[in-house]
Parts: C-alpha cells; structure tokens; sequence
C-alpha cells in the first residue's frame, strides 16, 4: 500500500464519502481497487498466489465457452453497485454484451452495473473471507444477481447460490465434479482439474 492509498483509505474511513466523489477516487487511483461501504472508502489487499490462480483459470474456462458477442469476462476491475450506495468489485464477473455496449463511449465514466449478473464470483482468501460472506454475498443477492459463487482454494470447494423464480435462491456446495452455471449457455467447469494444482 502506498502513501496515497493510506491517504484515501484515512480520509475515507473519517468521513463518509458520496457516490460521486467515490467515482472520482475509483477513475484516479487506477491501482487501488476501492470499495465503497456503507459510505466508507474499502481497498481490496492484494491476495495469495491460490487466489489469483483460481480466479485467471476460472476466466480462461469462461472464455474459451462463452460467446464474445454475447458475454465478457471481467476479473477484479467491475463494479457493482447495490441500491444502498454500495460499490463492490468481484474476483469474476461475468457481463452480458447487452449491458456493457451502452456503457462504451461515453466520456471516461467508471464502469458500473446496477442490473443482475449472470455469474459472480468470489474467491475465498485469509485476509476478506469473512467479509465476503457476511456483507458482500447478501448484497449480490439483494441486487438479484442470477448466481454467485464462493470458491475455497484451500478447502477445494465451490459454494453457488442460484436465484429462483421466487427470488430466493437455492444453495449447493460442491465438492468435485462438473458445474453448470445456470444461466450462462453450454458453460460446464470441472472442479477436478481446477483443483488438481492447489495439491
């Protein structure tokens, strides 16, 4: 962290922080990777080496099976805001073309999203594991996102939440095997060789 981020992380900690002045902080500190909490400015750490893995072998997979005309695959650089003003970043975020083409051109403005996702995606690591589950999962699951994932580099598992047409949404944890995103066209991910290399 360097001696500007400790800046904005004091300075947005001491007072809140609006929507506006978050996308200014977010378009100028292009390393930083800040949140917005509860009107608290929130730098994502720098995470392990199983995290990163996880997250570049799971966007590679998405890649090569997802129509570029159709989806792209964000890492860590999307955000989505949650109606209560809240800003996060996801390890993966799947966007529909549909949702970002409106979004090019239009002057260098942040890249945000209000509407559903088809997939989003965290990887569980020491230093926001918990953060994640008690104040990010809910919120995707407020904005309606149409699944959301927790992968577990070190317990080799992948948690997925699936929106219903109740807007509930049903959990299953998997252990192994092959997952089928629900909502995203001929996507299957094998666990087996996606943990095969975390030993």
């Amino acid at each position: 962290m360097t001696a500007d981020d400790d800046a904005w992380q004091e300075w947005g900690t001491r007072m809140p922080v609006t929507e506006r002045t978050y996308e200014q902080v977010a378009l100028e500190d292009h390393e930083g990777h800040w949140e917005l909490d509860c009107g608290k400015l929130r730098r994502k750490p720098v995470m392990t080496s199983e995290h990163y893995y996880v997250a570049r072998w799971l966007a590679a997979r998405l890649n090569r099976r997802l129509d570029e005309n159709q989806f792209q695959v964000a890492t860590d650089n999307t955000r989505l805001r949650i109606s209560t003003g809240r800003y996060y970043l996801p390890d993966l975020c799947v966007i529909p073309m549909s949702l970002l083409r409106p979004k090019l051109n239009r002057s260098g403005r942040l890249e945000v999203y209000d509407d559903p996702m088809p997939l989003v995606v965290e990887v569980w690591s020491p230093s926001t594991g918990e953060y994640d589950v008690e104040t990010k999962f809910p919120e995707y699951r407020r904005r309606g996102d149409l699944e959301v994932w927790r992968i577990h580099p070190y317990k080799r598992t992948l948690t997925a939440w699936v929106r219903q047409p109740d807007g509930g949404y049903a959990e299953t944890l998997y252990r192994g095997g092959v997952v089928t995103p629900a909502y995203l066209p001929n996507v299957t991910i094998a666990l087996d060789e996606l943990f095969r290399l975390l030993g």
